[in-house]
């Protein structure tokens, strides 16, 4: 959990501790106190987009830094642990992200710099904030969509895995076959163009490296006369006359009778040398075995020499048109093997990329149709549960149905899939349309949510269903910023009894408006803007009781300073940490939702 948060030049607030309790902490305030700031710094935890407009006027950078408590073993743990992050001395983990004037921005976990994108890791395990605009997106059918599969969790994602795998293989394999088909004739050119480049290297031969070789060759052919004349003298210098004429002993002759005469010394210091001469002679005569098997291996045939240059000829002309050398014309050739099996036009290609296309198609559909199975029975406990949910805020007549239709596909719709004997549309994400309804009261005929409920109601069918979805959420810490819009009275009470609910299985962080609300709370703090030498600033503290009294008076209607303000602010409170009471004590919370009347 996040067990506190500082905030420095933030905005409005100047320096600012918040002391976060593990249960339910509300933040209120005046507006334009600064409660936004509060938010704004949990995004910047999150590793959310950091804006310089968000520093704080005449100051450097602002810096947003959290300690979260209780990782141990978890998967928060292990993407700390993953960027060199270390905890402190109590097993906590302290974040920290500042964004400066210039819009720089960086992080830190645990003592450690890190990219921006570890805060982002992390947050998906540790924070989920939840707000207004959160709600509006809700009101897309895509994030409708995205809701039951949140819901229904690994049930739906392995298959929306599989689809997504199978829909990519028949889209690759579509977009194939109907390019070679449109493209049949150029395609046909251009295979033809490549079989005969390799006929033409086929019937050549070329070898690796033989244009180098060939090289060599024809040199040594060319000076085989005066190579001949050079070895034969290097020969003779090292072995002697070929007739053995004692006159021209060679190298060796002489090494040999320096071997004899020092062998034959009576100075052991002469005789010494010996060894020495006699591996000259062994090193001699190796050189003297090469240089006659040179002699032997030159050849000054002017018909040999014809015949490397008639093959230095052909290998010319394939490096003319294919590559710069013998190696790269090879590499030409493999390439344009590969290409030509891409390049088949003929009817047994595409007649195996169509059965291709038509298994794949196949496997999609079925996969597509057991999306939309399983969809439909996620939509229909989704719905009955946030209608479970809207019965204790207020809108105990009111229900909610999920829809699940396949969406058909238009007329030339290149992503027509035919699951059941229809043409539907296969998306990304599936065949299904999903669209959130509701029935404002018995016998009211279903409408879509932005359409059938006030903005009262929406606000409340949008907070039923976060609260069932964050009981599906992995994620210890729920933050709520103002969802309790446009809602009052009895249903602002049924809300706080909700998030405070919520917070005994999550650490809930809400900023509200309502009084209501925030009497649930096991902390309150408040944002607090005044004025400090001509300059505004804004600071958070913890609220003690009776601070706490005056703060939900004002909360109700800036009834602070009467005594009638006060005393139902402490009727307000007296209830809620009585119904928490009870919780306590039976282990659940006190039913509130009354029966649905037939």
């Amino acid at each position: 959990m996040l067990a506190e948060m500082r905030i420095q030049d933030l905005g409005v607030i100047d320096e600012a501790t918040l002391e976060l309790h593990p249960g339910f902490t509300v933040v209120t305030g005046e507006t334009g106190a600064g409660k936004t700031m509060v938010v704004t710094g949990l995004h910047l935890l999150s590793g959310g987009r950091g804006e310089a407009s968000r520093v704080r006027s005449g100051k450097p950078k602002a810096v947003v830094e959290g300690r979260f408590e209780g990782l141990e073993g978890t998967p928060a743990a292990a993407v700390a642990t993953e960027a060199g992050a270390e905890p402190e001395d109590d097993g906590s983990l302290i974040t920290l992200r500042s964004v400066s004037t210039d819009g720089r921005s960086r992080a830190h976990v645990g003592g450690r710099s890190v990219p921006v994108g570890v805060l982002q890791d992390l947050a998906e395990q540790l924070i989920a904030v939840h707000g207004q605009n959160d709600q509006l997106r809700l009101l897309r059918p895509a994030e409708q969509r995205g809701v039951i599969d949140r819901f229904a969790g690994a049930e739906i994602a392995d298959v929306l895995t599989e689809y997504r795998s199978v829909r990519e293989q028949w889209l690759a394999v579509t977009a194939e076959l109907d390019d070679r088909t449109r493209r049949a004739k150029e395609l046909a050119r251009e295979a033809e163009i490549l079989r005969m480049g390799l006929e033409e290297i086929t019937a050549v031969d070329p070898q690796p490296g033989e244009d180098t070789e060939l090289v060599d060759r024809a040199r040594r052919l060319a000076d085989a006369d005066q190579l001949r004349e050079a070895a034969t003298g290097a020969s003779y210098a090292v072995s002697g006359a070929a007739d053995g004429d004692p006159d021209a002993p060679g190298a060796l002759g002489l090494i040999g009778e320096a071997q004899r005469r020092v062998a034959g010394s009576d100075d052991p210091r002469l005789r010494e040398l010996e060894p020495r001469l006699a591996e000259a002679a062994v090193l001699l005569t190796d050189v003297g075995a090469e240089l006659t098997a040179y002699l032997d291996s030159l050849d000054a045939d002017p018909a040999v020499l014809e015949q490397v240059l008639a093959r230095q000829a052909e290998l010319k002309a394939l490096t003319r048109k294919y590559a710069a050398d013998v190696d790269g014309v090879l590499t030409w050739a493999r390439d344009a093997v590969d290409k030509l099996s891409g390049l088949d036009t003929s009817e047994e290609a595409l007649g195996e990329l169509a059965a291709r296309k038509v298994a794949l198609a196949t496997e999609l559909g079925a996969l597509a149709a057991t999306l939309t199975q399983a969809r439909s029975v996620a939509a229909d406990a989704l719905a009955k549960a946030v209608t479970d949910e809207l019965g204790g805020l207020a809108m105990t007549h009111s229900s909610v149905q999920i829809s699940v239709r396949p969406r058909p596909a238009e007329a030339n719709d290149p992503l027509a899939l035919t699951v059941g004997g229809v043409d539907l549309h296969a998306g990304a994400d599936g065949v299904d349309d999903v669209e959130l309804l509701l029935v404002a009261h018995d016998g009211a005929q279903p409408l879509p949510v932005h359409k059938g409920a006030s903005g009262g109601e929406l606000s409340r069918v949008m907070l039923a269903i976060e609260v069932v979805l964050a009981h599906t959420d992995p994620v210890p810490t729920l933050v709520f910023d103002e969802v309790d819009a446009g809602v009052g009275g009895r249903a602002a009470v049924e809300i706080g009894r909700r998030l405070a609910r919520l917070s005994r299985s999550h650490q809930v962080i809400v900023v509200t408006h309502l009084a209501q609300v925030a009497a649930f709370a096991d902390r309150h703090l408040i944002v607090d803007k005044g004025i400090h030498g001509g300059v505004t600033r804004s600071d958070v503290r913890t609220l003690d009781d009776s601070e706490r009294v005056v703060e939900l008076a004002r909360m109700l209607a800036g009834m602070d300073s009467t005594e009638t303000g006060r005393a139902h602010a402490e009727e307000l409170l007296g209830v809620a940490e009585g119904e928490k009471h009870d919780w306590k004590l039976s282990g659940k919370p006190r039913p509130t939702r009354k029966k649905r009347q037939s």
